[in-house]
């Protein structure tokens, strides 16, 4: 028996989020929402010129997300037991706090606050954490050409603003914090597996929770 509906998976550029969405999708027959950033087309613009595109990427972000979201929700399939996603719609504030400048961001924010309301909450939100060197060496390997401009500062304001994210909503629901950075749990069953039970087959009462493995 699964122990959460809806579950949201997310964490910094590169961790693996969404692969681990597709393999516990499939294997458990849940309805499986992804992100569409490829779908988003100043995203490479936004990665070579950051102050040019930055106000531009967000906003196609937050439509998107909203459109997605709104659009799945609708269609939900009685027949599956869960719902998993790679991205929650608080990312949109996340990532715009370190790419917006304060004028922008503050208009942004508006924009925000009147969907995000409306929107439902998940039941558990898992968030997979890896060391910067990490996740360099996985953008590296997937080559993607436009994430080749990301940096390690750009990781480490990411990484930041997701705990302080944790700090104003660990009351709002079950936070659960994965340290995978020694883990390959897209070629080691066992790490799939450690992983797997921990996200759905376990019981969090504390509003954050961190393991180790």
């Amino acid at each position: 028996m699964f122990c959460y509906k809806n579950i949201i998976i997310e964490g910094n550029i590169g961790v693996g989020k969404t692969t681990l969405c597709k393999r516990l999708a499939k294997k458990h027959n849940a309805i499986l929402l992804l992100e569409s950033f490829a779908d988003n087309p100043f995203l490479p613009q936004f990665y070579k010129e950051p102050d040019k595109y930055a106000f531009t990427v967000e906003m196609a972000f937050l439509a998107d997300r909203y459109t997605q979201l709104k659009r799945k929700i609708q269609e939900q399939d009685l027949f599956s037991d869960f719902i998993i996603s790679d991205y929650y719609y608080m990312k949109s504030l996340i990532f715009a706090k370190q790419t917006l400048n304060d004028t922008e961001f503050q208009l942004y924010r508006q924009f925000f606050n009147i969907i995000y309301n409306a929107m439902p909450k998940p039941d558990l939100y898992v968030y997979l954490h890896a060391d910067v060197a990490r996740l360099m060496q996985n953008i590296k390997s997937r080559g993607r050409k436009y994430e080749q401009h990301i940096t390690e500062k750009y990781l480490l304001d990411i990484q930041h603003s997701y705990f302080e994210f944790f700090k104003e909503h660990r009351d709002s629901f079950p936070i659960l914090i994965l340290d995978i950075t020694s883990l390959d749990f897209v070629t080691n069953e066992a790490d799939f597996a450690h992983l797997e039970d921990a996200i759905l087959f376990s019981k969090y009462s504390e509003p954050i929770t961190r393991l180790f493995f």
